[in-house]
């Protein structure tokens, strides 16, 4: 189980979409968030689970999943720094139609449901922001359907790499390759051959547990379109964010100074509540 140092310096401002929250926005909901620990294969909730929490991912990352009647499963989005875990709720809907599940253990900020709905229904800039969120994490959705479609296995597993790595600070990842084939919905087999590939050109190193991405550059020349594609369409829609938080600063880096003294009430607790 992945480990983390409970007094390392967090901050809302880590997580792009609350850096890019005007102050009004930002005074009105940062009393109530609440600064949780994300352990690598926590579930946040389960698909079909009511939400009564939804999550802004700081040094976590969070992998969506479909289930299948079978018990097999498939990523279809990813979320860190740069987004928030539930979006169903402003969406029509309190239920989620997918599992999250924490794929990179760290620190996130939760805030009930209905803090963040009553925000929402505001219809103002914080209604604005989430919507073109919600665009960009539907085009990396549609995106990795296609992607699984029609790209090697191989391939996909550049696109994840990178894609994950965007969310880092580092270039080392902690994950089985059993649990990387669950998310591409693809044999173990296939990402052993895959990987070793990889580790053949050069790009990364393996061993149990462990992915070294030794050169970044190798792998943006060796993915599909797919993750230009979504890197475009954040870029596109969600450029102001960018422009706030500093063009994505690593989340490792001194946190921005604005009103926080708020929300570092740690919970040390389970955090599947919202199931």
């Amino acid at each position: 189980m992945q480990e983390f140092d409970m007094d390392s310096p967090i901050d809302p401002n880590q997580n792009h979409l609350l850096a890019a929250l005007l102050d009004t926005e930002f005074d009105r909901l940062a009393p109530y968030l609440e600064l949780v620990p994300m352990l690598l294969g926590d579930v946040l909730y389960e698909s079909g689970g009511k939400l009564q929490y939804v999550y802004f991912p700081v040094t976590a990352i969070v992998s969506l999943h479909y289930l299948l009647e079978n018990g097999g499963s498939s990523e279809i989005a990813g979320v860190g720094n740069e987004g928030l875990v539930g979006i169903s709720l402003f969406m029509g809907g309190d239920t989620t139609p997918s599992r999250a599940i924490v794929q990179t253990g760290g620190h996130g900020y939760r805030l009930k449901a209905h803090i963040l709905l009553e925000e929402f229904n505001r219809a103002g800039p914080v209604l604005r922001l989430l919507l073109r969120y919600t665009q960009a994490l539907i085009t990396q959705m549609s995106q990795t359907a296609v992607c699984n479609r029609h790209h090697s296995v191989e391939q996909q597993l550049c696109r994840w790499l990178l894609l994950t790595l965007d969310r880092m600070s580092g270039n080392d990842l902690t994950i089985t390759q059993e649990l990387i084939a669950n998310m591409l919905g693809v044999r173990r087999e296939g990402v052993t051959e895959a990987a070793g590939r990889l580790q053949n050109y050069g790009f990364i190193s393996y061993r149990r547990g462990h992915i070294h991405v030794i050169n970044r550059v190798g792998l943006e020349e060796h993915v599909c379109e797919c993750y230009g594609v979504v890197k475009k369409e954040f870029a596109r829609l969600l450029s102001d964010v960018l422009q706030r938080q500093g063009k994505a600063i690593p989340v490792a880096s001194a946190p921005i100074v604005r009103k926080t003294g708020y929300a570092q009430n740690s919970v040390q607790s389970n955090i599947q509540g919202c199931i």
